[in-house]
């Protein structure tokens, strides 16, 4: 068996007083600890934390996960954002389910072959459940390694990735490979942080090249630079003396795919649409007429790593909703915020100001 490293001596020790009592480690359970995983991916564990256990709650073993209705696990995923790792979840569950006779996969390519598993991920399972030697590299290990080794070549590129990959790999030889995955994760998300790390009580102080060389605001570097979109969404809130509204459910390769959301007219600009412009709309795509129309009085916003979010919403009275067809849903009022929506109509419909202006 390999000698354990230095570098992974000094980050057990330094882990051995500060490990995190958290609910996915309380067992080896391959299953809870993919959810933990898939949970935690660009989320602070203390949002991801309830959702793992509402989750687990709902869903004990992968196979009821696997059997659950898709806008059931949409629902419970609101609000925890980038969407598409709820609908990979289940896709993966299904694929346990169906491939694997319900028992979560051991073997590495295995896991990996999972909807919405990569290399990082695949990793920290087999480690966390399996005790398997596979180095988990994220965003923190990244920094770490780039610190400590003084790589200044930009990380978004393949070969500087393919090298810290090779360089993790040997770290974590000879080790406990889930504790030594836990520390350097945790090490990167507590103590070498993106800015202003304590360098100066380091554990690796002395032998930190970028520290050692002044080079710790500049690594990890980048070369890429993330392009944003803006997005301006004018939402149509229809309603008829009924009490019924409109919803669609959204069928479109977009951040809020499978979820629910109003009709909306997307649009270059922020400014207000008019009455005639959504009477044109509303008669073309539902052929119905406008009664009477309260415009918007905010703006709301939401922003994410690739785009910014614009929401206005305008109520609108019409006669009578008509029969509709996919991906268009008539329903009652007072259910609509039993489906899974987009952060924007959530904020909408809990701000009582706005609301109580329209009603």
């Amino acid at each position: 068996m390999p000698k354990i490293s230095e570098f992974a001596n000094r980050l057990l020790r330094w882990h051995k007083d500060i490990d995190r009592n958290l609910p996915w480690k309380e067992d080896r359970d391959p299953y809870k600890t993919w959810l933990s995983e898939i949970i935690m991916q660009q989320t602070r564990i203390v949002q991801g934390t309830p959702y793992y256990l509402k989750f687990v709650e709902a869903y004990p073993t992968i196979v009821d996960l696997a059997n659950a209705p898709s806008d059931d696990v949409m629902k419970l995923w609101q609000g925890l954002g980038y969407y598409s790792r709820a609908r990979n979840l289940h896709h993966a569950a299904k694929t346990v389910r169906d491939d694997f006779e319900g028992v979560f996969p051991t073997d590495y390519k295995d896991i990996l072959s999972l909807k919405g598993v990569g290399k990082y991920t695949a990793a920290a399972i087999a480690s966390f459940a399996y005790d398997q030697e596979y180095a988990v590299v994220d965003g923190n290990v990244i920094r770490v390694l780039s610190r400590y080794f003084g790589i200044t070549d930009a990380v978004d590129n393949s070969a500087t990735l393919k090298l810290i990959d090779d360089k993790a790999a040997k770290l974590i030889e000879g080790s406990d490979p889930a504790a030594y995955n836990q520390a350097i994760m945790d090490f990167g998300a507590t103590y070498c942080t993106p800015k202003s790390p304590d360098c100066t009580s380091c554990i690796f102080a002395d032998v930190c090249k970028a520290y050692d060389k002044g080079l710790v605001d500049e690594i990890p570097y980048k070369a890429k630079k993330i392009k944003k979109r803006t997005r301006h969404l004018h939402y149509l809130i229809v309603s008829d003396a009924g009490g019924n509204t409109i919803i669609r459910h959204r069928q479109e390769k977009d951040i809020w795919q499978s979820l629910y959301d109003y009709p909306c007219m997307e649009m270059e600009s922020d400014k207000q649409l008019n009455q005639e412009s959504i009477g044109a709309y509303l008669s073309s795509s539902f052929g119905m007429e406008i009664i009477e129309i309260k415009f918007p009085i905010k703006t709301y916003k939401h922003i994410l790593t690739h785009q910014t979010l614009y929401g206005q919403f305008y109520r609108i009275k019409v006669n009578h909703i008509q029969k509709l067809t996919t991906p268009y849903l008539g329903v009652k009022m007072s259910e609509v915020e039993s489906y899974a929506l987009p952060v924007l109509l959530t904020k909408h419909l809990k701000d009582k100001e706005e609301i109580t202006l329209f009603d």
